[in-house]
C-alpha cells in the first residue's frame, strides 16, 4: 500500500498544536442539502481564528473533470485563479477553546488512503474526538426544527438526539467511510446527518448551518458565534412564508409535511434531558451536583 503521508503536507510542527483536541470535518461534493456544510465551513474560516495546519493534494484526490474550478476573462486575460483546497486548521472557537477543523472538497479518488491519512493526523496530533456533519433532502416541513440522523459509537449523543434511525442502504461519503475505520480503531466518533426539507435543499438555507453548529457544539462542547446566520434565517424564511402564503398548492403541501412530521414525532419521542432514567425530574441538589461535577471537569481540562 502507497504511504498516505504521501497525501497531504504539514505545514506547522505538530508540538506547536496542543494534543487532544477536538476534529471537526465537513467535505462538500456529495448532496450538501441546503448548502449546510458550505455554509458551515465558509462561515468558520471567515469568522474565527483559524491557521492551516496541513494541506491535501488535489491533483491526486480531485476529478476536476466532474468539478472543474473556476476562472475570471478579464476581456483578453484570466485572472482569479481559486483551486480547489482540503486542509486541516487549527482553529479557535469564540471562548478561545481550540479544535481542528477539517474542510475542503470530498475527494473524488483514494477513499481508502485518504482515510488512512486522516487517521494518520488523528493519531499524529493525539485527537480526542471526531465529528463530522453532512446534509440529506428529507419530506420534512420548514415550520419546524430541523432534525438529525446520528451514527458512530458515542452512545450518548445518538440517544439524545438522533430522531431518524432507519434499517437500510445508503450512499456512502469519505467520511462516511472515516468513521467506520475510527469506530474500529474504538476512536470516538460521531456523524450528524441534517435532515433538510427537500423543497430548500438547492438553496442555502441558513438555519442548516445553524443546526451544523449546534450539533457539533452538543458532540464537543465547543461554542460558535451564531448571530449572524440567525438573521439571515429570519429573513430567509420570511420570504419563503411569504411564497407559501401566496400558492394555494405549497400551502398544502407544507401542511401535510407538518402532520406527518408531528405523528411521526408523537410516536418516536427523544428522551428529556431533564428526566432520568425513571422518567423523574431531578432533585435541585442532585442537578447542582452534577453542574459542580461539569465545571470541575472543564477546569481539569
Amino acid at each position: 500500500m502507497r504511504d498516505p503521508g504521501g497525501l497531504y503536507d504539514v505545514s506547522v510542527d505538530a508540538a506547536s498544536v496542543p494534543a487532544g483536541l477536538h476534529l471537526v470535518a465537513g467535505l462538500t461534493g456529495f448532496s450538501d442539502a441546503g448548502s449546510a456544510v458550505s455554509q458551515l465551513s465558509e462561515y468558520l474560516l471567515e469568522t474565527l481564528d483559524v491557521r492551516e495546519i496541513a494541506q491535501f493534494d488535489a491533483d491526486a484526490l480531485l476529478d476536476y473533470r466532474a468539478r472543474r474550478p473556476t476562472m475570471y476573462f478579464d476581456q483578453d486575460h484570466l485572472t482569479d485563479y481559486k483551486p480547489a483546497k482540503l486542509s486541516l486548521y487549527l482553529a479557535d472557537d469564540e471562548l478561545g477553546q481550540p479544535f481542528l477543523f477539517l474542510t475542503g472538497f470530498e475527494p473524488d479518488f483514494q477513499w481508502e488512503r485518504f482515510t488512512r491519512a486522516v487517521v494518520q493526523l488523528v493519531e499524529r496530533y493525539d485527537v480526542r474526538d471526531t465529528t463530522w456533519v453532512h446534509a440529506i433532502p428529507m419530506p420534512t416541513p420548514h415550520t419546524r426544527p430541523i432534525g438529525v440522523t446520528v451514527s458512530g459509537n458515542r452512545r450518548e449523543l445518538i440517544d439524545a438526539m438522533s430522531i431518524w434511525r432507519p434499517h437500510t442502504q445508503v450512499p456512502t461519503n469519505a467520511l462516511h467511510l472515516l468513521e467506520y475505520r475510527l469506530a474500529e480503531l474504538g476512536h470516538p466518533t460521531a456523524g450528524f446527518v441534517l435532515l433538510i426539507p427537500h423543497y430548500l435543499a438547492d438553496t442555502e438555507y441558513p438555519l442548516a448551518a445553524v443546526s451544523a453548529l449546534e450539533s457539533i457544539s452538543a458532540a464537543t462542547g465547543l461554542i460558535f458565534p451564531t448571530d449572524r446566520l440567525r438573521e439571515e434565517n429570519r429573513e430567509f424564511i420570511q420570504k419563503v412564508d411569504d411564497q407559501v402564503g401566496q400558492n394555494a398548492e405549497l400551502q398544502r403541501l407544507v401542511g401535510t409535511l407538518e402532520e406527518r412530521h408531528d405523528s411521526y414525532m408523537e410516536e418516536n419521542r427523544l428522551p428529556s434531558p431533564l428526566v432520568d432514567s425513571d422518567g423523574e425530574v431531578p432533585h435541585g441538589d442532585a442537578i447542582a451536583a452534577e453542574l459542580e461535577r461539569f465545571l470541575a471537569e472543564r477546569r481539569e481540562d
